[in-house]
């Protein structure tokens, strides 16, 4: 008898546990409303217009770099150039 309640409280528990880690929409802190990709993996939108906060200060080698990311590469465009 005493199996049983334990394998019902267990039941009860998971049941909880599951209730409270349902899925919930995500909200990306980074990304700008409606700028992500769908898929399994979801990739920000490149420049500033779709970051969710405008950076104070953007010139080329910033937007440059934003959309070489996730490349290994650096941008083409330095200071020099």
């Amino acid at each position: 008898m005493a199996l049983l309640k334990l394998a019902a409280a267990t039941a009860a528990a998971y049941g909880l546990y599951r209730y409270a880690t349902r899925a919930k929409p995500l909200s990306r802190a980074a990304f700008a409303e409606g700028e992500s990709t769908p898929g399994p993996v979801e990739v920000r939108n490149a420049g500033p217009q779709a970051m969710r906060s405008t950076p104070p200060q953007w010139d080329p080698v910033d937007e440059a770099s934003d959309e070489s990311f996730p490349a290994s590469d650096p941008p083409a465009v330095n200071r020099f150039t």
